[in-house]
């Protein structure tokens, strides 16, 4: 029987930032630690705010010692990026803060990013200002298989098979290899029950009941989201379900912040890390 539990809480950038990193067998018992970081979502907050508390976030992240092995940021990059022109900005700016990183940052996108339901356009402007949207690298013994949540929101002829496709493939072959593998996405697969019916803050329970088995029978380890600006944490069977802080606007007036991940062992720890300095405070209205 299925078992889920809560647990208790403690291409402008990607070509230059995407690095495949290769690993051979015998990385797969030497630890890591990695960075959860969430909806950045320059605007939502206050634009000028939003993006000083990137800023601040991308100095802590490189003041770690030792520093994470790489940082993957689960979607919502800008808020409302409107007219190309505005697009060409705001992402320049997203770039720019996140250039500051010294260590390789792993992009998805969100709803704000490529919208509700992406058109053919939404998805050729975000892989033309930011990169792919869904791709997949290896690290230590370990596959991220990075996904565009909004193609499963929303049927898009060809696009969304497409990357279904690609998930499957690249999470079966991870599998069969031997690799733990892990699953960065920008809306979370359920938010308190994997029974719970349809809404805009989870997968679609028909496309969330297929994942969920297909992940479990094929050795995904974790997956993690955003989206909620807000915190949960959930096992399902031996998954781990992790929705982190966002850096832009919280929601029930908690700190902003991102997540150390510390892989060794099972199941992994992670904690939060709160930005040292929050900026102008701002209440959400997702």
């Amino acid at each position: 029987m299925t078992r889920f539990r809560r647990l208790s809480g403690a291409a402008l950038l990607l070509s230059v930032l995407l690095l495949s990193l290769g690993c051979s067998q015998t990385d797969n018992a030497r630890p890591f630690t990695f960075v959860q970081l969430c909806d950045p979502q320059l605007g939502f907050g206050g634009y000028d705010s939003d993006l000083l508390r990137l800023e601040q976030a991308v100095r802590q992240i490189d003041a770690m010692q030792p520093k994470p092995d790489f940082v993957v940021v689960c979607g919502d990059l800008v808020h409302a990026p409107g007219t190309d022109d505005e697009w060409a900005r705001q992402y320049g700016d997203l770039k720019k803060a996140l250039s500051e990183l010294t260590v390789p940052c792993y992009i998805v996108p969100g709803n704000h990013d490529v919208g509700k339901a992406p058109t053919a356009e939404a998805l050729q402007r975000y892989r033309k200002y930011v990169g792919k949207d869904y791709y997949a690298f290896d690290h230590k013994g370990c596959t991220f298989v990075m996904a565009d949540s909004q193609l499963w929101m929303k049927d898009v002829p060809r696009e969304s098979d497409a990357q279904d496709r690609f998930v499957r493939q690249a999470v079966k072959s991870a599998h069969d290899k031997g690799r733990k593998v892990f699953v960065v996405q920008h809306i979370p697969l359920f938010v308190r029950s994997p029974d719970e019916p349809a809404q805009s803050s989870s997968l679609p329970p028909e496309i969330r009941k297929d994942l969920l088995e297909f992940y479990r029978e094929n050795g995904v380890v974790a997956i993690l989201s955003g989206h909620l600006h807000d915190h949960l944490d959930w096992q399902y069977n031996s998954i781990q379900m992790v929705t982190g802080e966002a850096t832009s606007v919280m929601n029930k007036g908690r700190p902003r912040g991102f997540r150390v991940w510390h892989v060794s062992g099972a199941p992994f720890r992670n904690e939060f890390v709160a930005l040292v300095n929050q900026y102008e405070p701002a209440a959400a209205n997702k």
